[in-house]
């Protein structure tokens, strides 16, 4: 008997988590894949790594995640990896005002109608049961509504609005998308707390979202490249079929296929004439390595202070500052100290500041307006065996963990259904 020919394989250029996300669908649907990726590591933006000044491990940045977010939770459930997330265990987002010292906790009940409204203790302090009619206006948002124009000011918009919307969207709500905020909260408040439940990493991102994907994929014969940049595409016969890396030149033979899961700017290098987003906006991550276990463990929200959400662990606290463009030219010293004040006043702190490290992440995310969204190309290109994914790609969603894994997904489902 003949032996049966081997599946075609799929090359996945990319490791992050779109990357991952699209070879596993394809694993799961029989394909072989091969992924390339150009770093020493895989994960992208999502990834642990040991800090030889702290003397420990860390995240290169904060990711929450909610219960609504189904294409992340699918995603770990793939391998196993679910219970490696930390959290309350139930709709709580704590905060503080900063300007006035004042701590609360909001908390959605778990169904659609929000019963909660009617409990003041729920509520954002100095707020009122109508002022959360303001999130209808989501609904009707059009394409050149932002942020702060449909819903801003008064005190439920200092106090919760804009700071979710900075953190969803990584971008001032003055020029954010009021639709992209929209389409979060479609799959997570407004469809009430079980669909808003939050949790985290409780070793690290990589133990949640890389390692293990990567153990699974190479399990059932996938294989993991990596220091494999790729440096350009040959295009013959409206299909790719080849690309340089270090190492020479990679054929794609007849029916076998290419995922690009690669930042925005590397797309369009490699594919000349695609239209990407071009405008970013940078996150600031600021871990300080601390020698005690907190008084406060778990997250927490801060209002009219440097910090935005602080993730406190035993060993490390996490600070998040998203639509950070302004902070880049602030040397890393000066952003410490004013963090760490925060980070002292939520935790109760008299101590000098301890051990830190800064991370400035400069193009972290596509900048979340509606020009830049209309930027964002569909998974399927004009060539036949070539689709894209990352969270710059039309997936509907900012970028987020979710928008990522959404995409990945997509492009294996546009590669298997050609």
């Amino acid at each position: 008997m003949m032996p049966r020919p081997a599946e075609p394989q799929v090359h996945v250029i990319g490791a992050g988590l779109a990357g991952l996300a699209a070879a596993a669908a394809l694993v799961e649907a029989g394909r072989r894949v091969v992924v390339y990726e150009a770093g020493p590591a895989a994960g992208g933006r999502c990834r642990s790594y040991f800090d030889r000044g702290l003397g420990c491990r860390i995240d290169n940045g904060n990711h929450l995640l909610l219960s609504g977010n189904h294409a992340a939770y699918a995603y770990l459930d793939r391998f196993g990896t679910r219970r490696s997330l930390g959290g309350p265990g139930e709709a709580v987002f704590p905060f503080l005002d900063r300007e006035t010292g004042e701590r609360w906790t909001l908390r959605p009940s778990p169904g659609r109608i929000p019963w909660w409204l009617l409990g003041r203790r729920r509520l954002v302090p100095g707020t009122r049961v109508r002022d959360y009619l303001a999130l209808l206006r989501l609904r009707r948002a059009t394409e050149e509504d932002t942020v702060e124009a449909l819903l801003g000011g008064g005190t439920l918009y200092r106090r919760l609005l804009e700071p979710l919307a900075i953190a969803a969207l990584n971008t001032h709500p003055g020029q954010a998308s009021a639709r992209l905020l929209a389409a979060v909260l479609a799959e997570t408040l407004l469809r009430g707390g079980a669909h808003c439940i939050p949790a985290y990493p409780r070793l690290g991102l990589s133990e949640s979202f890389v390692d293990p994907a990567i153990a699974w994929l190479q399990a059932r014969g996938g294989r993991v490249l990596y220091g494999r940049r790729v440096a350009g595409l040959t295009v013959e016969d409206g299909r790719v079929t080849a690309f340089g890396t270090p190492d020479g030149t990679v054929a794609v033979a007849a029916g076998e296929a290419v995922v690009l899961a690669v930042p925005a700017w590397v797309a369009a290098d490699l594919l000349p004439g695609l239209t990407t987003p071009d405008a970013h906006e940078a996150i600031l991550n600021i871990h300080f390595r601390i020698g005690s276990d907190p008084k406060h463990a778990g997250f927490i929200g801060l209002i009219g202070g440097t910090a935005e959400w602080m993730f406190i662990k035993p060993e490390i606290i996490s600070v998040t500052i998203s639509a950070a463009n302004r902070l880049l030219d602030e040397p890393s010293p000066v952003i410490a100290e004013a963090v760490w004040r925060d980070v002292a006043a939520v935790c109760d702190f008299t101590v000098p500041m301890p051990p830190v490290r800064v991370l400035k992440e400069k193009r972290a995310t596509f900048a979340a307006t509606h020009a830049q969204d209309r930027r964002r190309p569909p998974a399927r290109t004009p060539l036949a065996n070539l689709a894209l994914a990352g969270d710059w790609t039309a997936t509907g969603l900012p970028a987020t963990i979710e928008g990522a894994i959404r995409s990945g997904e997509t492009a294996a489902a546009t590669l298997l259904a050609a």
